[in-house]
């Protein structure tokens, strides 16, 4: 009799976990929240980790709820229940919050935020200022690039989600960004590419602010190459100005080929060692 006793205690006990951990879901829902953390849970809820954690686990075999990381979960509205995840602009934000890194969304997925979407990226591009390894999740794939300085006064701006706000390079950032990293975002021609489109939106004024903080020379060099090519010279005149102030030495344009015979472009000072090929928009 008392084991029976003690059985049903604990599935009572169970049950009313359950339903006080999916009561405090909804409540977040209902205030926009769609992400909270294993520790916020066991403080409202006065309960176990163990107990928290084996109610969670329901909620995930439900599609109720997604495990991103360790610790940090996100809410299944009903329109997300198939694919069972979130987009990632939902929840990135308090992502890098728990994680407890500065950070601010990059490269291709700040270009398709900002309308450049020739190509929708099959990740989530996040710069951070500290070494991460990727997160794949219901086939979402996170993936973080790391730059040591993220100066958030340098071209970072907020963009408004539907749950809030996340930092996103703004275009101007976003395009020496694009150049920087152009080797693992699949080459120049696929940055040009996405520069066609992106560079409509880029300001003068704004870059000339990103190139004074960034110092990147040889990616000034590149860029300003590039946007000359693809038509949009009067956009790249704090560019051309800074380079004939600082006049530097030619560099490659493509720095993982050969130099070979390759000719120089005087006007940025950058050997023409690849044929740069844009893809039809």
């Amino acid at each position: 009799m008392r084991q029976y006793l003690s059985r049903f205690a604990y599935a009572n006990g169970h049950k009313m976990l359950q339903e006080k951990t999916g009561l405090y879901i909804d409540q977040l829902q209902a205030q926009g929240r769609y992400s909270f953390t294993l520790e916020e849970l066991v403080k409202k809820t006065g309960q176990s980790l163990k107990a928290v954690r084996r109610a969670l686990e329901r909620l995930q075999a439900k599609t109720r709820i997604t495990r991103v990381t360790r610790g940090f979960y996100v809410i299944i509205p009903i329109e997300y229940r198939q694919s069972g995840m979130l987009p990632a602009e939902w929840f990135v934000h308090d992502l890098m919050n728990y994680l407890g890194s500065q950070y601010y969304v990059g490269l291709l997925s700040a270009a398709a935020l900002h309308g450049a979407a020739h190509q929708q990226p099959q990740e989530f591009q996040i710069m951070v200022n500290t070494q991460r390894r990727a997160i794949l999740v219901k086939g979402l794939r996170l993936r973080f690039f790391y730059k040591r300085s993220l100066d958030a006064s340098s071209g970072v701006v907020s963009l408004k989600t539907e749950t809030g706000s996340i930092d996103i390079s703004g275009p101007e950032l976003t395009a020496m960004d694009l150049v920087r990293y152009q080797k693992s975002l699949g080459g120049l021609s696929q940055v040009a590419s996405v520069l066609a489109e992106l560079a409509e939106k880029v300001k003068p004024a704004a870059l000339r602010d990103v190139i004074l903080r960034e110092k990147s020379m040889a990616f000034c060099q590149r860029l300003g190459y590039l946007l000359d090519r693809l038509g949009f010279a009067a956009k790249a005149h704090p560019l051309s100005d800074w380079l004939a102030v600082e006049k530097p030495l030619p560099v490659l344009l493509d720095p993982s080929r050969p130099r070979g015979k390759s000719p120089v472009d005087r006007k940025w000072r950058v050997f023409e060692n690849q044929t740069i090929q844009i893809d039809e928009l």
